[in-house]
């Protein structure tokens, strides 16, 4: 470039695709020469079958810059009406402190990091989600807790289905739903207990002991605000060996008797309102916990206690047997994604104010709720007497139209699910002066400050929390609740949590499957714009015009990426969307009076979420083999297509393969199912092979989920969020799941929810629409060839030293590869696990282990990471090998090495004892560039064993820090 470079050679719109995009012009060329390549076209064309090859650009807009996509989104956000809203239902405003907002939800060391499967690397936020675990223990009085679920509503779906593992009453199909539950849980409960053959019995929670049922879910407080005592209940229930469940307000619990000691089995609700934003309904953490007879019957993730290899106390997920990609169809449930960095944040929110800013929060929404209730009794309105929050106004229809007509002038949101009632949710960040503004909507009348002191003063002590329902008993009374409530304390404990965990901040991690990829800060930012962040699920739709055209944009952006006709944005994570395309699928036979199709096929490398999946919607799994190359035996699925043709509802692959090829008969396979009568779900978790190549809809897919938390960027959040939408064609569309509150364009009206929120987890999809916008059709596709040029580069250079499992044609794989440890093992005993720790002492965290062949790493270098990363990556697990070759020359112990005391820590370095054969150094510095830039790991090589033998899933005792 020179001084007279023309001004249309200077614009920057596609500047972002460099930024995203790891290895530049040069590194690409150096990359394909070593691959044997001229350009990426030649290797993509050696690569991608040219069967499914897409030869146009996808149409979407060109690639704009990061200050125009942000100005673009500003457009929409400005077309968001941000009102005070009242209308409660689980969702609440709330005040995210600034320390945590700042150090935490903005921060890439927290939201970059993955699920802690190397818990070595992981103990900073592990060790949050103990403390998350301990405050929903002490506030709902019961045993043991889970490290979070998605949302509220598949919380109280979870607890069903663990009702019906563990009641003893097992004749009954039947499950009792109290009438006062969220509708939108009551919506989603349902629609999970069609597909298990339950039957749902609807009635007033007090009798719900007089009904023959394996379980019951009860609201605590009520949809309506009202506060029952439900020992009596729970002594008819068990009487009928009954699973009590029980969905309560996790705020109201620092005033009220706790569920667990009304004898409840089960309790669930959400965390949102301990600081995490409304978003239009997510992300937020459910929770989840039960007695500790139940713990392997527990869905999800729990978050145990052991020791490391010094003996040092350490935290680790534990009882991972009973998981679904261990158990497979006979897992609990199909969960795999928890939402692990908002349940960080509520525990972080329970820590900074602690049990008594907690009740002080809770007193003082409880009494702004008195003043108010006083205000509408006075007045002669007929409200609720006992309540935490919430007060449910009795009116007639001209009443109604009055007040919400009031309310409009004074942009305010009343819940309006009941025709006869209106509803209002007090919060923390209610005000005195919100009380008199919603006196006077209601009442119609003038009210001053002097009427609300006035109101303070006479309350009515009938009305509110019985004295008989006040909590008594002590929570929250651990160290870590009670030491850092100043912002000092707090700022210092939250960068001592997050300097414990690896992320992409620190390094490239390599998971195969995962997708690690930049989160760019332009794509981030967004999500904290109150436009997006603040408003309540279920405000009128006229109110958040910006937002939904963003969801619209987004879901043509991804129809048109996937080749699909429409898209559905609910499911709230992959397993979600695996749910609910299955679910559409066996909604759509059901009305073509196929009922008789149950089967589903599933090859034996699938994920273990897709057989979870599928009998979660009551399909009988069948597996189909694969051959020595990793493909689907195509010979065995005609054998089982043929032999269940009149039952076959669908089949479920993943493309490209679990082993990391494009299979060259995808076509045909896709095919066979639909000539027997079959569906075809393809699981996007390999799409970042596809974006601009191929389209799951134009393969053959009839409804593909995608992972906008591995393609489209939202980063995983340390363990969650996620969001895994569903593009379907044209003849699933109506079938998809519709919301009972906020009815969805498309989907049949009494297509039930699978999500708690209408868009699942809607104040992420900004992440994902930057990312698109910005990179545009050009950008994609080049992140596509790149990420299959990465790939191919780690493969090629390490064939040498470890075999590559599988490739396809021409001897490439795709965006990731997959190289075979188990002969190393045979010789030296060292094992995939002992390569992962080691890697630690190296800088990375592993790539993913044991998947989906046993004692194999899967690698996935993304087009992100730049050509000096992969280089640095490459070069560490050369040095590995060097390693083993000492083991099997003899030169290293077999079982006193580097590899098998991996990790190394600063207690091993500083150690004055050390005695191993082999150096300090060796240990901890294996390459000299460790020298300038070290990651420790915070603890030594972890006994998973001691922690599944000695279950500790709370905070370890408050003596421990005296």
């Amino acid at each position: 470039m020179n001084i007279d470079t023309p001004l249309n050679a200077l614009h920057d719109d596609d500047a972002f695709i460099g930024r995203h995009i790891g290895p530049d012009a040069s590194a690409i060329q150096l990359m394909l020469e070593n691959l044997g390549y001229s350009d990426l076209d030649a290797l993509v064309k050696a690569t991608v079958p040219e069967s499914i090859a897409l030869n146009k650009p996808l149409a979407l807009d060109p690639p704009r810059s990061e200050q125009q996509a942000l100005a673009s989104l500003k457009e929409l956000a400005d077309q968001i009406d941000l009102r005070r809203s009242y209308i409660g239902l689980g969702y609440h405003d709330t005040i995210t402190p600034p320390v945590i907002v700042r150090n935490v939800l903005e921060n890439p060391g927290w939201y970059t990091a993955y699920t802690p499967y190397q818990p070595e690397i992981s103990q900073g936020r592990l060790e949050t989600l103990i403390a998350y675990q301990q405050m929903v223990l002490d506030l709902t009085g019961m045993e043991l807790a889970n490290a979070s679920m998605l949302d509220e509503a598949t919380a109280a779906a979870e607890a069903m289905a663990l009702a019906k593992r563990v009641s003893k009453n097992k004749a009954s199909q039947q499950f009792f739903l109290d009438e006062a539950c969220l509708p939108q849980t009551r919506d989603v409960v349902e629609t999970r207990a069609e597909r298990f053959g339950f039957d749902i019995i609807v009635g007033p929670a007090a009798e719900a002991g007089q009904h023959d049922v394996f379980g019951a879910l009860l609201q605590y407080p009520d949809r309506y605000g009202r506060i029952t005592d439900l020992s009596n209940i729970a002594t008819e229930l068990h009487d009928k060996k009954a699973i009590v469940c029980v969905a309560a307000d996790l705020m109201s619990l620092t005033l009220l008797t706790p569920p667990g000691e009304m004898e409840a089995d089960v309790v669930v609700g959400n965390t949102q309102r301990f600081g995490v934003p409304m978003g239009l309904g997510g992300p937020h953490a459910a929770y989840f916990a039960t007695r500790d007879a139940f713990k392997r019957a527990v869905p999800g993730r729990i978050i145990g206690v052991s020791v490391d290899s010094r003996g040092k106390q350490s935290y680790r997920m534990s009882l991972q047997t009973r998981e679904q990609h261990i158990r497979r169809e006979k897992a609990n449930s199909n969960i795999c994604t928890a939402q692990v960095l908002l349940a960080n944040i509520a525990a972080m929110y329970a820590m900074y104010h602690g049990p008594v800013g907690l009740q002080k929060i809770a007193l003082r929404i409880h009494r702004l709720t008195r003043i108010l209730a006083a205000g509408l009794h006075s007045n002669n309105l007929n409200i609720n007497e006992t309540f935490f929050d919430t007060l449910t106004l009795q009116v007639t229809a001209e009443q109604r139209t009055e007040i919400l007509h009031r309310a409009d002038a004074a942009r305010i949101n009343l819940r309006t699910t009941e025709t006869d009632a209106i509803g209002i949710s007090l919060d923390e960040t209610t005000t005195v002066d919100d009380i008199a503004t919603l006196l006077a909507v209601i009442t119609g009348d003038t009210v001053t400050p002097d009427n609300i002191k006035q109101l303070d003063s006479g309350l009515y002590p009938q009305f509110g929390i019985p004295a008989t329902l006040q909590r008594q008993s002590p929570f929250m009374q651990h160290a870590v609740f009670n030491r850092y409530h100043n912002e000092t304390d707090m700022l210092r404990y939250l960068k001592r949590l997050e300097n414990r965990d690896l992320s992409l901040a620190h390094a490239m991690i390599p998971l195969g499957s995962c997708t690690m990829k930049l989160n760019a800060t332009a794509e981030m930012m967004p999500i904290t714009w109150p436009a997006f962040s603040k408003p309540h699920p279920f405000v009128p739709a006229d109110q958040v015009s910006g937002y939904r055209s963003m969801i619209e944009g987004l879901e043509h952006m991804l129809a048109e990426i996937c080749g699909f006709d429409a898209v559905s944005m609910q499911p709230n994570s992959g397993a979600q969307g695996e749910y609910a395309g299955l679910l559409a699928i066996r909604r759509y036979l059901d009305a073509q009076g196929q009922k008789e199709r149950t089967v589903c096929l599933i090859p034996s490398s699938a994920h273990g979420t897709n057989p979870a999946s599928a009998q979660m919607l009551g399909m009988k799994v069948v597996v189909v083999a694969c051959d020595e190359k990793g493909n689907i035996d195509l010979e065995d699925l005609k054998a089982k297509s043929a032999q269940y043709s009149d039952t076959l509802a669908a089949l479920m692959i993943t493309y490209p393969s679990t082993h990391g090829v494009f299979e060259e008969t995808v076509k045909e396979v896709c095919q066979i199912i639909h000539d027997h009568g079959g569906q075809v779900y393809l699981d996007g978790a390999n799409l970042n092979a596809q974006v601009g190549l191929a389209r799951p809809g134009d393969i053959g897919a009839d409804v593909s989920h995608v992972n906008l938390h591995k393609t489209f960027c939202i980063p995983h959040g340390g363990g969650g969020p996620g969001m895994g939408p569903i593009g379907i064609k044209k003849h699933l569309q109506p079938y998809v799941a519709n919301h009972s509150v906020v009815a969805l364009d498309g989907p049949e009206k009494d297509s039930g929810a699978v999500s708690a929120a209408p868009w699942g987890s809607a104040s992420i999809l900004p992440i994902s629409w930057m990312y698109i916008t910005m990179m545009g059709a050009s950008g994609l596709l080049k992140a596509s060839q790149v990420a299959i040029l990465s790939a191919n580069y780690i493969a090629s250079r390490l064939e040498g030293h470890y075999p590559v499992l599988y490739t396809g044609k021409n001897g490439r794989v795709a965006h990731e590869c997959i190289i075979d440890l188990r002969p190393l093992k045979a010789t030296t005993g060292i094992t995939d696990e002992d390569v992962a720790k080691r890697l630690m002492d190296y800088g990375f965290h592993a790539p993913t282990m044991s998947f989906p062949v046993p004692g194999t790493l899967m690698i996935e270098p993304t087009e992100s990471e730049p050509l000096q990363e992969l280089d640095r990556f490459i070069a560490a697990m050369i040095g590995i090998r060097q390693e083993i070759a000492r083991i099997e020359s003899g030169e290293l112990d077999a079982e006193n090495n580097m590899l098998k005391q991996a990790p190394h820590t600063l207690a091993d370095i500083m150690d004055e004892s050390w005695d191993r054969p082999y150096s300090k150094a060796e240990a901890a510095y294996p390459v000299d560039s460790l020298r300038e830039d070290k990651f420790w790991p915070s603890v030594n090589r972890i006994d998973n064993v001691y922690g599944d033998r000695n279950l500790f899933c709370a905070c370890p005792s408050i003596d421990d820090y005296r």
